[in-house]
């Protein structure tokens, strides 16, 4: 399995946020390749897994937007019915915790993408 860098960034619950991002990134010719957003109250936050980390963060900072980087396991899954059922109930039998987990992936394709934070990252990357 993958591991990836997962930036996080704190920001605003308002219109245009996830815009401002994106482009910041976009002009730094940074692909996002998996995002999740949610929001609380006035408060937003959104995970990325980007193609340029090191490029993404130059461009973040410069931007004035404040991030947090982790590390992540990046799973790519047949797109079928019970995979994420299998692959998750792998982990469980070994103990490991999934503490935040988003998916990407259309209609119709063969695979999809998950992102998952673990409790045990090394050990969660050796299962198959």
């Amino acid at each position: 399995m993958a591991r990836a860098k997962q930036l996080t960034i704190s920001h605003e619950n308002r219109p245009g946020m996830v815009a401002k991002i994106a482009k910041v990134l976009g002009d730094a010719k940074v692909n996002i390749l998996n995002c999740l957003t949610t929001t609380s109250g006035t408060e937003g936050v959104t995970h990325l897994v980007v193609d340029k980390v090191n490029k993404a963060k130059k461009a973040l900072a410069n931007a004035g937007l404040v991030y947090i980087e982790a590390d992540v396991l990046c799973v790519e899954l047949p797109n079928t019915p019970g995979a994420l059922a299998k692959f998750t109930g792998k982990l469980a039998e070994k103990n490991i915790n999934i503490t935040m987990g988003y998916a990407t992936g259309g209609e119709g394709s063969r695979k999809t993408t998950v992102v998952l934070s673990v409790s045990d990252l090394d050990k969660a990357a050796g299962i198959r």
